[in-house]
């Protein structure tokens, strides 16, 4: 029989929290707190069998079993499970990377409601008005989920909210464009999502542009796929990511998207002790995904289970299962009172209030802790009541006493 403390665990990670990412843009757009949808790894892990270090892994030396950390630490592992997930995809285009927004993790996504209240501030002073017109204008690259509740929540802000904080603009000049490459919008999603979708975001005045791709993005400038340019300050990218990369593992484990190549239990090909899970890994085993999982939250947090069991069979001489992939269903939020929701591999499909619900439940049972679903409830009840919210403020970080600052 398997004892507590037969498996001992190291956790390193750049950053001191776990947070949900599905909710980061929330973040962004100042429906949420970060506090929300984070949680310290060091009281998560309190009582546990594991260790956290806050630290980045750099390397991995498979040949003597090492990890070795940025802050020139070594980690010696008898079983390595890679979970680092995945970063931006930009495609190359240095001109977009450089100038445009991404909504990967909190640090994103406070940078982002940063600039986004300090370029309404800029707005609310300009004189000239076609730069004006082009401090107010936002593009979103990418109508996927992300890039689609991006839209709806600014479409919210510029019609409840952009007004009463700033009298002197006019929300009609604030211009809200979601740019994708697709012919529809939720490209995952059924035929019914992919209507419902372009219908809200139409009705909220989104100007939709579909078969369409971002080409160049500059001083206020973005030049799209058929030619057309949009004049703009705000460039949102959500159009795509790729895997992080991590020095050591030979190229024949990393497949496409830079995805790690595993078996059925999620082990590297070509390796005999370590693991990968969650959107950096890729599986061909699953029969109902023969091109790999989707990478979303739901396939990563249900790897991370089906590998523990295993890891604890092992040890028992147990026989090991090979991972299957339950299909809770796609769903995206468009806006405080719309959302569309695809459960059962499409199988069903929900819209208006019901698929709001539905989205309201998935989200909150994958926070972390009670507090952060507490939290989440009263900031989106208090949203949903008064047609406003209360976090649209300027955070610099830095030391506050240095004599470079302003008042």
């Amino acid at each position: 029989m398997v004892k507590r403390g037969q498996f001992e665990a190291v956790y390193p990670d750049k950053n001191n929290y776990n947070y949900f990412t599905p909710l980061v843009y929330q973040v962004a757009t100042g429906f949420l707190d970060p506090s929300s949808i984070s949680y310290p790894f060091r009281k998560l892990f309190r009582k546990k069998a594991i260790s956290f270090r806050m630290a980045s892994v750099e390397k991995i030396d498979a040949a003597a079993n090492n990890v070795c950390l940025d802050d020139g630490g070594i980690l010696h592992y008898d079983i390595l499970i890679v979970a680092i997930g995945t970063r931006t995809n930009f495609f190359g285009n240095e001109s977009i990377k450089t100038n445009s927004f991404s909504l990967k993790g909190i640090d994103d996504a406070l940078h982002l409601r940063n600039e986004m209240v300090k370029t309404q501030e800029k707005a609310a002073i300009e004189t000239d008005p076609e730069e004006r017109k082009r401090l107010m204008t936002i593009v979103i690259a990418g109508g996927g989920p992300t890039g689609v509740e991006v839209a709806g929540m600014l479409a919210e802000m510029r019609r409840f909210i952009l007004e009463k904080d700033y009298p002197n603009l006019n929300a009609a000049e604030a211009d809200i464009y979601i740019v994708d490459g697709s012919p529809f919008l939720l490209p995952p999603m059924s035929d019914k999502s992919h209507k419902a979708a372009y219908s809200i975001l139409d009705k909220q005045g989104v100007i939709i542009k579909l078969n369409t791709q971002v080409k160049q993005f500059g001083n206020g400038l973005v030049e799209l796929s058929d030619g057309t340019t949009i004049e703009s300050r705000t460039l949102i990218w959500a159009a795509g990511v790729t895997g992080n990369s991590i020095e050591g593992l030979q190229k024949e484990s990393i497949g496409k998207g830079g995805r790690l190549l595993t078996d059925g239990f999620n082990k590297v090909n070509g390796y005999s002790n370590i693991y990968a899970i969650g959107d950096i890994s890729m599986l061909f085993t699953d029969t109902d995904y023969p091109n790999g999982h989707p990478q979303l939250a739901q396939p990563a947090i249900q790897q991370g289970t089906q590998l523990a069991k295993n890891l604890i069979r092992e040890a028992k001489g147990d026989t090991l299962k090979p991972f299957k992939y339950f299909d809770r269903g796609d769903m995206a939020i468009i806006g405080r009172r719309a959302a569309v929701a695809d459960l059962f591999k499409h199988k069903l499909h929900f819209g208006g209030l019901l698929g709001l619900l539905s989205w309201l439940f998935i989200h909150l049972i994958s926070l972390v802790s009670f507090s952060n679903k507490f939290r989440t409830v009263y900031n989106w009840g208090v949203a949903y009541l008064t047609r406003d919210q209360a976090l649209r403020m300027i955070f610099r970080p830095g030391n506050r006493e240095n004599k470079n600052n302003k008042f």
